[in-house]
């Protein structure tokens, strides 16, 4: 499974590298269908440990949690090019402008993003349904301090 995952992230990073010179709205359309991806994976998390633990399954936690490590372990930095808060991809952006005037805060942001999200493969990796659910907890506080700080509402 660290192959897959390992490979996984390799492949990712040579993505971003690859798409970091790209248009802003092609930019765009990979960050939006990352965040779709991680978003599908926190939806399966939720509904076996928290809405319905009684369908959890450890197998289908334990890959969702380390698709979301994926992601965010796969540079998805190189995908906020100047521009692309202005940019549509499969749809307008919600990025704020601010997103660039504070990148001292956007570090911090992605560094705790990243680092509850390679927690929560570990966690999930036990077994522990209270521990994923708690971990669980703090990733989501991750996204919604980055929304709340840098995205713009519908």
């Amino acid at each position: 499974m660290k192959l897959k995952l390992v490979l996984a992230l390799v492949l990712g990073a040579v993505t971003v590298s690859a798409m970091a010179g790209q248009a802003e709205d092609q930019q765009v359309k990979f960050r939006q269908s990352a965040y779709s991806f991680a978003a599908w994976n926190t939806t399966k998390i939720k509904s076996q440990v928290i809405d319905h633990p009684e369908t959890y399954n450890k197998e289908q936690v334990v890959a969702a949690a380390n698709a979301i490590a994926a992601v965010a372990n796969s540079g998805l930095g190189a995908l906020f090019g100047p521009g692309t808060d202005q940019a549509t991809g499969w749809k307008k952006t919600r990025l704020k402008a601010e997103f660039f005037e504070k990148p001292e805060d956007v570090k911090k942001l992605a560094i705790a993003f990243n680092k509850e999200a390679n927690e929560l493969a570990k966690v999930a990796a036990s077994g522990d349904k209270d521990a994923i659910k708690a971990q669980f907890g703090k990733l989501g506080e991750t996204c919604k301090n980055c929304h709340d700080q840098f995205r713009s509402k519908e």
